[in-house]
């Protein structure tokens, strides 16, 4: 199956604003566009391209006075099957663990690990080990938050989430990458693109989506304490330790959003 995804961001600057952009689809998926998602801006002005530590691709721009809009349109191949489940997937001993793997065992900006440890311990204790503990833990967030875009507050960190029981997909992400993590399961935020394909369409805009992989067996599989059950046309843009790691910008000066559009949907192999 083929997916269009894109994007229109637009911002209105008083002066001369730097911006650090993450949007691209991740550099796994490179080999599977069709149409490539080149980052344009209007009005033109420079963009370079550099890769942070965890290997995410971003853009660097000043944007001018006045309106700057960013916007990007592409079109992948994606296989069409849901996300993974690999019930058999061990949970490794922490020595060993492979040493990248170890950082995503650490407290980090929203994922609060000393906070909830001793929490984690006592709901999750004597849960089986390995991929059956992590389900465990998406359950018992997926029942924990309830979601609503209103709900929505950039600051909220997973203990926060824990105490006030409500955000939006990327508290759900960080509050079961926390709980992984106080379990001693390398947990990592992702971000990217989910559409609503194979799934009944749902009336609120779209938007980025958040979800995250935990290390289980040698490998990185994906979960989703959000929506908790595999989905269809998953489209990787960043990981990162959460999500200070993988804003979609960073801007360094006054700015407002003015326009905020994504969008992904299935599309025949013609179009």
């Amino acid at each position: 199956m083929q997916i269009r995804l894109g994007y229109e961001l637009v911002y209105d600057c008083p002066q001369p604003t730097p911006m650090l952009l993450m949007l691209n689809v991740h550099y796994t998926r490179v080999s599977d566009l069709v149409v490539p998602d080149h980052l344009e801006a209007s009005p033109s002005i420079p963009i370079r391209g550099y890769r942070d530590g965890f290997g995410n691709w971003c853009s660097r721009i000043v944007a001018p006075p006045g309106r700057t809009r960013l916007s990007a349109k592409g079109i992948i191949n994606d296989t069409g099957e849901p996300d993974r489940v690999a019930g058999w997937a061990q949970q490794h001993p922490v020595e060993d663990l492979p040493d990248e793997a170890l950082v995503f065992l650490l407290g980090s900006r929203y994922c609060e690990s000393d906070r909830l440890s001793e929490i984690a311990w006592e709901l999750f204790g004597k849960t089986p080990l390995g991929w059956s503990r992590v389900q465990a833990i998406c359950d018992y967030v997926h029942q924990h938050i309830i979601f609503g875009y209103e709900h929505a507050r950039a600051t909220r960190t997973a203990w926060e989430a824990y105490c006030d029981r409500t955000g939006v997909c990327r508290d759900f992400a960080h509050l079961a990458v926390t709980l992984c993590r106080c379990m001693n399961i390398p947990a990592r935020y992702c971000t990217g693109y989910l559409g609503d394909i194979g799934v009944p369409v749902s009336d609120a805009p779209m938007d980025f989506s958040a979800w995250f992989e935990a290390y289980l067996g040698g490998e990185w599989y994906t979960f989703d304490a959000r929506h908790n059950t595999p989905r269809i046309g998953r489209v990787l843009i960043a990981r990162g330790r959460d999500a200070a790691d993988v804003a979609i910008s960073t801007t360094f000066g006054p700015n407002t959003l003015t326009g905020f559009t994504v969008a992904t949907e299935e599309v025949g192999s013609a179009d």
